[in-house]
Protein backbone atom coordinates (compact mmCIF):
# COMPACT_ATOMS: atom_id res chain seq x y z
CA UNK A 1 0.00 0.00 0.00
CA UNK A 2 1.39 3.43 -0.74
CA UNK A 3 0.94 6.26 1.99
CA UNK A 4 1.38 10.00 1.51
CA UNK A 5 4.58 10.31 3.50
CA UNK A 6 6.14 13.65 3.45
CA UNK A 7 5.60 14.65 6.33
CA UNK A 8 5.13 11.44 7.69
CA UNK A 9 1.94 10.80 8.89
CA UNK A 10 1.28 8.05 12.17
CA UNK A 11 -0.84 5.85 9.63
CA UNK A 12 2.28 5.55 7.16
CA UNK A 13 4.72 5.87 10.29
CA UNK A 14 2.78 2.31 11.79
CA UNK A 15 2.56 0.43 8.97
CA UNK A 16 6.43 1.09 7.95
CA UNK A 17 7.62 0.24 12.07
CA UNK A 18 5.62 -3.35 11.84
CA UNK A 19 6.73 -4.44 8.49
CA UNK A 20 10.22 -3.35 9.64
CA UNK A 21 9.68 -5.24 13.09
CA UNK A 22 8.75 -8.14 10.79
CA UNK A 23 11.66 -8.41 8.81
CA UNK A 24 10.03 -7.16 5.57
CA UNK A 25 11.31 -4.39 3.30
CA UNK A 26 9.34 -1.32 2.73
CA UNK A 27 10.21 1.54 -0.31
CA UNK A 28 11.08 5.08 1.22
CA UNK A 29 12.11 8.20 -0.28
CA UNK A 30 15.83 9.67 0.20
CA UNK A 31 16.91 13.00 -0.65
CA UNK A 32 18.45 11.60 -3.87
CA UNK A 33 16.26 8.18 -4.73
CA UNK A 34 13.98 5.94 -3.50
CA UNK A 35 14.98 2.88 -1.67
CA UNK A 36 14.35 -0.29 -0.17
CA UNK A 37 14.96 -0.88 3.40
CA UNK A 38 14.90 -3.46 5.78
CA UNK A 39 15.78 -3.78 9.73
CA UNK A 40 19.11 -5.19 9.72
CA UNK A 41 19.22 -6.52 12.90
CA UNK A 42 16.17 -8.76 12.52
CA UNK A 43 17.11 -12.59 11.30
CA UNK A 44 16.28 -12.96 7.68
CA UNK A 45 15.30 -9.28 6.91
CA UNK A 46 18.88 -8.30 4.84
CA UNK A 47 18.56 -12.14 3.04
CA UNK A 48 15.15 -10.92 1.76
CA UNK A 49 16.24 -7.92 0.33
CA UNK A 50 19.56 -9.41 -1.89
CA UNK A 51 16.95 -11.49 -2.99
CA UNK A 52 14.73 -8.58 -3.84
CA UNK A 53 17.25 -6.31 -5.31
CA UNK A 54 19.50 -9.30 -7.19
CA UNK A 55 22.32 -8.32 -5.39
CA UNK A 56 24.96 -10.70 -4.37
CA UNK A 57 26.32 -10.94 -0.26
CA UNK A 58 29.71 -10.35 -1.43
CA UNK A 59 28.38 -6.23 -2.19
CA UNK A 60 27.24 -4.86 1.23
CA UNK A 61 24.30 -3.07 2.15
CA UNK A 62 24.92 0.60 3.16
CA UNK A 63 22.61 1.48 6.18
CA UNK A 64 20.95 5.33 6.86
CA UNK A 65 21.27 6.75 10.31
CA UNK A 66 19.46 9.52 12.12
CA UNK A 67 22.31 10.90 13.65
CA UNK A 68 25.78 11.28 14.06
CA UNK A 69 25.61 9.72 17.46
CA UNK A 70 23.45 6.76 15.82
CA UNK A 71 26.50 6.50 13.00
CA UNK A 72 29.25 6.18 15.90
CA UNK A 73 27.89 3.82 17.92
CA UNK A 74 28.38 1.39 14.26
CA UNK A 75 31.96 2.07 13.52
CA UNK A 76 35.52 2.22 15.91
CA UNK A 77 38.11 4.34 15.50
CA UNK A 78 36.48 7.02 13.82
CA UNK A 79 39.41 8.81 12.25
CA UNK A 80 39.15 12.77 12.86
CA UNK A 81 38.70 13.52 9.11
CA UNK A 82 35.31 11.06 8.49
CA UNK A 83 34.32 13.09 12.32
CA UNK A 84 35.08 16.61 9.94
CA UNK A 85 32.45 15.36 7.08
CA UNK A 86 29.91 13.93 9.15
CA UNK A 87 29.38 16.97 10.96
CA UNK A 88 29.83 19.02 8.14
CA UNK A 89 28.18 16.92 5.10
CA UNK A 90 25.41 14.76 7.20
CA UNK A 91 22.50 15.13 6.93
CA UNK A 92 23.47 15.19 3.09
CA UNK A 93 24.45 13.05 -0.37
CA UNK A 94 26.97 11.30 1.27
CA UNK A 95 28.33 8.13 2.44
CA UNK A 96 30.89 7.32 4.42
CA UNK A 97 32.74 3.47 4.52
CA UNK A 98 33.94 3.58 7.94
CA UNK A 99 35.40 0.61 10.39
CA UNK A 100 32.92 -1.47 11.56
CA UNK A 101 32.53 -1.94 15.55
CA UNK A 102 33.00 -5.65 15.95
CA UNK A 103 29.85 -6.31 18.23
CA UNK A 104 27.22 -4.02 15.60
CA UNK A 105 25.08 -7.70 14.92
CA UNK A 106 23.19 -6.10 12.01
CA UNK A 107 23.59 -8.02 9.07
CA UNK A 108 24.88 -6.28 6.28
CA UNK A 109 26.33 -8.86 4.36
CA UNK A 110 30.02 -10.80 3.97
CA UNK A 111 31.97 -7.85 4.68
CA UNK A 112 31.95 -7.15 8.69
CA UNK A 113 35.07 -5.42 8.62
CA UNK A 114 33.70 -2.11 7.16
CA UNK A 115 29.89 -0.58 6.82
CA UNK A 116 28.68 2.60 4.93
CA UNK A 117 26.91 4.95 6.24
CA UNK A 118 24.54 8.17 5.36
CA UNK A 119 22.40 10.46 6.73
CA UNK A 120 19.72 11.22 4.67
CA UNK A 121 18.33 15.21 4.27
CA UNK A 122 14.74 14.01 3.84
CA UNK A 123 12.14 13.54 6.95
CA UNK A 124 10.82 9.93 6.08
CA UNK A 125 14.48 8.29 6.64
CA UNK A 126 15.32 10.19 9.17
CA UNK A 127 11.71 9.92 11.60
CA UNK A 128 12.28 6.18 10.81
CA UNK A 129 15.85 5.91 11.88
CA UNK A 130 14.94 7.31 14.79
CA UNK A 131 12.13 5.40 15.72
CA UNK A 132 13.74 2.02 14.37
CA UNK A 133 17.50 2.40 14.64
CA UNK A 134 19.80 2.47 11.12
CA UNK A 135 18.06 1.21 8.09
CA UNK A 136 19.66 -1.53 5.33
CA UNK A 137 18.83 -0.11 1.79
CA UNK A 138 19.67 -0.90 -1.40
CA UNK A 139 18.93 0.97 -4.70
CA UNK A 140 16.01 -0.23 -7.06
CA UNK A 141 17.08 -0.80 -10.18
CA UNK A 142 20.08 -2.68 -11.43
CA UNK A 143 22.54 -0.76 -13.12
CA UNK A 144 21.43 -0.27 -16.74
CA UNK A 145 17.84 0.22 -15.48
CA UNK A 146 15.31 2.81 -15.85
CA UNK A 147 15.18 5.18 -12.61
CA UNK A 148 12.12 4.47 -10.88
CA UNK A 149 11.43 8.03 -9.58
CA UNK A 150 8.21 7.98 -8.03
CA UNK A 151 6.02 5.63 -5.27
CA UNK A 152 3.87 4.39 -8.09
CA UNK A 153 6.64 3.12 -10.03
CA UNK A 154 7.79 1.14 -6.97
CA UNK A 155 4.39 -0.03 -6.30
CA UNK A 156 4.62 -1.09 -9.50
CA UNK A 157 7.92 -2.51 -9.78
CA UNK A 158 7.63 -4.54 -6.86
CA UNK A 159 3.77 -5.23 -6.18
CA UNK A 160 3.46 -7.54 -3.29
CA UNK A 161 7.31 -7.99 -2.60
CA UNK A 162 7.24 -4.72 -0.83
CA UNK A 163 3.81 -4.25 1.20
CA UNK A 164 4.65 -0.65 2.76
CA UNK A 165 5.56 2.52 -0.41
CA UNK A 166 6.39 5.88 1.74
CA UNK A 167 4.73 8.29 -1.00
CA UNK A 168 7.95 11.40 -0.38
CA UNK A 169 7.15 12.51 -4.14
CA UNK A 170 9.77 12.32 -7.27
CA UNK A 171 13.21 11.15 -6.43
CA UNK A 172 15.16 11.59 -8.91
CA UNK A 173 19.08 13.12 -10.06
CA UNK A 174 22.49 12.34 -9.15
CA UNK A 175 23.35 9.70 -6.51
CA UNK A 176 24.95 10.43 -3.42
CA UNK A 177 28.79 10.74 -3.35
CA UNK A 178 30.67 7.67 -1.21
CA UNK A 179 34.18 7.92 0.48
CA UNK A 180 36.70 5.76 1.96
CA UNK A 181 36.64 7.05 5.88
CA UNK A 182 38.81 4.19 7.14
CA UNK A 183 42.10 6.10 6.86
CA UNK A 184 43.31 9.50 7.96
CA UNK A 185 43.11 10.87 3.79
CA UNK A 186 39.57 10.22 2.81
CA UNK A 187 39.72 8.35 -0.64
CA UNK A 188 36.68 9.06 -3.47
CA UNK A 189 35.13 5.94 -4.27
CA UNK A 190 32.55 7.94 -6.37
CA UNK A 191 31.56 11.14 -6.96
CA UNK A 192 28.04 11.84 -7.23
CA UNK A 193 25.55 15.25 -5.94
CA UNK A 194 27.98 15.89 -3.28
CA UNK A 195 31.30 17.41 -4.75
CA UNK A 196 34.50 16.32 -3.81
CA UNK A 197 35.72 19.42 -3.61
CA UNK A 198 33.34 19.98 -0.57
CA UNK A 199 34.71 17.40 0.88
CA UNK A 200 37.90 18.60 0.82
CA UNK A 201 37.48 21.82 2.05
CA UNK A 202 35.17 20.06 4.86
CA UNK A 203 38.18 17.99 6.00
CA UNK A 204 40.56 20.92 6.47
CA UNK A 205 41.60 21.51 9.58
Amino acid sequence: MIYPANPLGPEGREAAQKALAAGLAIAIPTDTVYVLAVDPFVPGASDRLFELVGRSREQDLPVLVASVGQALKLATAVPEASQRLMEACWPGPLTLVLPRHPEVAADLGDDDLTIGMRMSDHPVPLLLCRDVGPLAVATLGAQGDADVETADEVAEEFGDDVTVVLDGGPCAGLPGTVVDGTGEDPLLIREGRLPWATILAAIRP
